[in-house]
């Protein structure tokens, strides 16, 4: 145990040691991590955003079924419920969405306003809730064949639009956050690179005395691995700021806009998640830059 302890303190004194020496090469080093950790996880952030937001809409999608003139909802209401892929079944008589629709409209007389238009216009109507947002398009297509129906209205468009920016999005983010982290590595390399090479002497004499090549270039590998976290901890307190500031500006907001912000609102476990994450990439990135840096000079 004391000899595991003294090692410890051995190999965290060398680092601190280095990351000293490194001067502002670290600063260097530190801010080009935060910038990728910072954009990757806004990227993935936003991923999981739209995703939240795709399901916010996919559990409030109904399909508006108006069916033809005539044609009573309480009795097309049992063969719609029986299809699998229906959740749930509110019928609309005309009378009720007549009156819904001149309340909305302002009108006071609803029976002047009837009898103006020689009768109730509209007709009954079916919404018909989905078991899941994938089956809307199925349930939609068997609904529009079913004899009775006029017509049938739902919001797929928008579910599709929003599916195609999250692709879009991800495509971008893959090509920046990959450009970056060949940028990272090679600055952490670079650095880790000069401080070997200011060490070079005591280096030299540590293998004079039979020091291993692994026992000598560990610290400059947790040296990488510094700079990997602190970037982390950095990108992950702008992200946590940023995300703290949009929450207050949303909750303001009307009601719509909440009802989009509730979607955004990531779960308990995607929150901690997020952080260990940017943890987890940033070690790694650190752990290849320092040991591009020390392969190429420990093999000279």
């Amino acid at each position: 145990m004391f000899q595991f302890l003294t090692k410890l303190d051995y190999l965290l004194r060398e680092t601190f040691l280095g990351l000293r020496r490194g001067g502002w090469m670290n600063w260097a080093a530190i801010s080009t991590v935060t910038v990728l950790l910072f954009l990757f996880g806004v990227s993935l952030q936003t991923s999981w955003h739209l995703e939240g937001l795709l399901n916010r809409f996919g559990s409030q999608l109904e399909v508006s079924v108006y069916l033809e003139t005539g044609i009573q909802a309480t009795d097309l209401k049992p063969t719609v419920q029986a299809l699998p892929e229906v959740a749930e079944v509110l019928t609309i008589p005309k009378e009720q969405a007549w009156t819904n629709l001149i309340r909305d409209l302002g009108i006071s007389d609803i029976h002047g306003a009837t009898k103006q238009l020689e009768g109730n216009p509209l007709v009954d109507e079916l919404k018909v809730k989905a078991k899941s947002p994938e089956n809307v398009p199925t349930l939609a297509q068997k609904l529009s064949q079913m004899s009775g129906v006029d017509e049938v209205q739902y919001v797929d468009e928008a579910v599709k639009r929003v599916a195609q920016l999250n692709q879009g999005l991800s495509w971008i983010s893959l090509t920046m956050i990959t450009l970056l982290t060949l940028t990272a590595i090679a600055v952490i390399t670079t650095t880790i690179r000069l401080i070997v090479m200011a060490r070079r002497r005591e280096i030299e004499v540590m293998q004079l005395v039979g020091a291993t090549t692994s026992w000598i270039y560990l610290p400059f590998i947790l040296q990488g691995v510094a700079f990997g976290l602190a970037g982390a901890a950095i990108a992950w307190g702008l992200i946590a700021s940023i995300q703290h500031f949009l929450t207050n500006l949303l909750a303001q907001q009307p009601e719509f806009v909440q009802f989009l912000a509730n979607g955004l609102r990531l779960s308990p476990w995607k929150t901690v998640l997020l952080p260990l994450i940017l943890l987890g990439f940033g070690s790694s990135v650190g752990i290849m830059g320092s040991l591009f840096a020390v392969r190429r000079i420990a093999l000279r």
